[in-house]
């Protein structure tokens, strides 16, 4: 077989909880303290996507530093109206874990048995979603400053963006986005806002609010806008909450189910760049005309090279689907001198300490915020906590890691030089380095000071898996990663994640836009990330032909392609290969090639598609539209439990 040239690809890349393993709780004093929360609940209980109800809490959760938590909130649900936390039944105390990384879990303030997922930034603001947990949900939440925020202290240029499903029907979903001036005195003038309703589709929507004002109680803003006859858009009291440093700004209405997001505007060009910390509200309105809408709420994290190129994780939980998906991603940005930019989906703002905010372009609405991640320290043998991604497409540590996986663990003083493998099987000992995963020795391809490519042991077991580098018997730091049935990554040429895939014609030469791929073709993609095969090999050991016990599809810019073959590559060690057949109906040029698994779907490599079988030419689209992991059959599900109203 003609694979040499495969070899590159692997070289250096430049629900939840466990029995056996127990999460990594070394980073609890993240978060510490006194803290003004907001999460907000949508259970979608009709086919169309409407709501069969909603419910926001809002308050303070005080953090011990050693993982338990207390709260004192109001809760307004679309059943029972507006209570105390107490009256409607929900805990008032929980528990927490969250690793070095500041990714975690704490105990859900709305359902018993159930977590919220997320991650604490740089700022420590904990941002997260119930992914696991059959409903959709964004819960926020930032330390309250000392002395508490006043109004002098809300003065200056923000913008913000907000999200409003209170209406429960996809046709009235409102998104918008709107800047305001803050004089420090109580005022924010006139305030115009643009954004779009669900039934308009991409129409613009513009309303200005007039003479609107703000004003503060215990650190709280309270701000008031006021009800014109052309108010589509945003109107009543609306409470914000700030982090210490001003920076970010969230909230929402005390009676209702909005979420709003903001970002105080950077001075000069803001810098976006490194790791992120993200979450978010996502409705697809795009197929209101075939009668429905498609909610999903999500955490997760994105790395950013600073020169316009982002590989991107969310943890995501579609409406119609009853199990949470991993969604990889590249994008690539472009920010401008004031700290905007936008895709055909969502339009952004980079503003002060680096954070994004983000507002959905209709028919695709929703919000996001992006938060930069914490620092870590240096020390001896030292694995990132955030050092563990996919080899192929770069996809960062929240993505978790399957069972076979090619993965690429960062960090410092990992070996004492640089060796590649030169053998097969490969071996579990290189250079005096060896990884072990819930310790069992991982296969190593290649070591360096600063990088690691391991591969996943196929029984690494358990659903949390803890990562340990060990140089020379010095053991680095453990990190701990969530293992998923599959985590595919198409390699890519150049490697790197991005650009176009490591997609083979059947003479074994690489498809191309010299030497596209055509319409009823079969093609062989290679990739990581598919999981367990029958029969089993030995860890590391050269490819047989070997399937996936996983379901693996596949789909070309949306159209669906048949999978003839998704298991391992013949000869090579932890390689797998899918046989597709490229589907009629997919336009010329370049095109996105997905791959999805039963809890994974990810979208980065591209194939190029020859004109004489398509509809239209077109080229490598840059900034496409978020491509939404499939959804299943769209019916009216049973209500998630919540706590009862006393």
């Amino acid at each position: 077989m003609k694979l040499a040239r495969l070899v590159v690809l692997l070289g250096a890349a430049t629900g939840w909880q466990a029995a056996a393993q127990t999460w990594d709780t070394s980073g609890n004093l993240m978060l510490n303290g006194t803290y003004y929360f907001r999460e907000v609940v949508y259970l979608v209980g009709y086919n169309s996507g409407a709501l069969g109800r909603a419910v926001a809490l809002y308050g303070t959760i005080n953090f011990n530093g050693s993982g338990t938590y207390t709260t004192s909130c109001t809760v307004y649900d679309s059943q029972y109206g507006l209570v105390t936390c107490a009256a409607w039944g929900v805990p008032t105390s929980g528990t927490y874990s969250i690793a070095a990384s500041g990714y975690g879990f704490l105990s859900s303030p709305v359902s018993n048995g159930d977590y919220v997922y997320g991650l604490v930034s740089q700022q420590g603001i904990f941002a997260g979603s119930s992914t696991e947990s059959g409903f959709n949900d964004l819960f926020i939440a930032a330390p309250l400053a000392s002395p508490p925020p006043t109004n002098a202290t809300f003065k200056g240029s923000y913008w913000l963006a907000d999200m409003d499903l209170s209406s429960g029907n996809p046709l009235t979903t409102i998104g918008s986005m709107f800047q305001v001036n803050a004089d420090g005195a109580g005022n924010l003038g006139n305030v115009s806002l643009n954004g779009y309703v669900g039934e308009g589709g991409s129409t613009v929507i513009t309303q200005t609010a007039s003479a609107v004002k703000y004003s503060f109680s215990n650190g709280a803003a309270v701000v008031a806008f006021p009800s014109p006859s052309n108010a589509t858009l945003i109107l009543g009291q609306k409470y914000l909450y700030f982090s210490p440093d001003g920076s970010f700004v969230f909230g929402g209405s005390p009676q209702s189910w909005d979420f709003l997001v903001g970002v105080r505007t950077a001075t000069g060009t803001p810098s976006f760049g490194g790791l992120y910390y993200q979450a978010g509200i996502d409705q697809d309105e795009s197929q209101l005309a075939s009668g429905y809408a498609m909610l999903d709420t999500y955490y997760g994290s994105l790395n950013t090279n600073g020169a316009g190129l982002a590989f991107g994780h969310q943890r995501l939980n579609n409406v119609f689907n009853n199990y949470a998906t991993g969604y990889t991603y590249s994008e690539a940005y472009s920010v401008n001198p004031d700290g905007t930019y936008s895709n055909p989906a969502m339009r952004y703002v980079v503003g002060a300490g680096g954070v994004r905010i983000g507002s959905g372009i209709g028919p695709y609405l929703g919000i996001s915020v992006a938060l930069p991640a914490p620092s870590f320290t240096v020390s001896g043998v030292f694995l990132s906590p955030a050092g563990v991604v996919n080899s192929a497409n770069s996809a960062p540590f929240t993505a978790g890691i399957a069972p076979g996986e090619f993965i690429t663990l960062y960090g410092a003083n990992l070996a004492p030089g640089t060796e590649t493998a030169s053998t097969v099987p490969l071996p579990t000992l290189l250079d005096g380095v060896q990884v072990t995963v819930n310790g069992l020795p991982a296969p190593l391809n290649y070591v360096s000071p600063g990088q690691i490519q391991a591969l996943v042991p196929y029984a690494s077991g358990s659903t949390i898996a803890r990562i340990q580098v060990i140089n020379n018997n010095v053991a680095s730091n453990a990190v701990t990663e969530f293992v998923n049935l599959t985590a595919p990554g198409v390699f890519t040429v150049p490697p790197g994640g991005t650009g176009y895939g490591a997609v083979l014609h059947a003479d074994y030469s690489f498809v191309t836009p010299q030497s596209p791929a055509q319409v009823g073709e079969t093609v062989s993609v290679y990739l990581t990330g598919l999981g367990t095969v029958n029969p089993l090999i030995p860890d590391g050991s050269a490819g047989v032909f070997s399937q996936t016990t996983n379901t693996i599809t596949a789909d070309i810019s949306g159209v669906a392609a048949t999978v003839s073959y998704a298991g391992l590559a013949p000869v090579w060690a932890g390689l797998y290969q899918i046989n597709l057949t490229v589907p009629s109906g997919v336009t010329a040029g370049d095109n996105y090639l997905d791959i999805a698994g039963p809890d994974s779907y990810a979208s980065e490599a591209l194939i190029s598609v020859g004109s004489a079988t398509a509809v239209s030419a077109s080229s490598a689209p840059q900034a496409a539209v978020r491509r939404l992991p499939k959804s299943g059959p769209r019916v009216r599900r049973p209500m998630p439990r919540l706590a009862p109203a006393k």
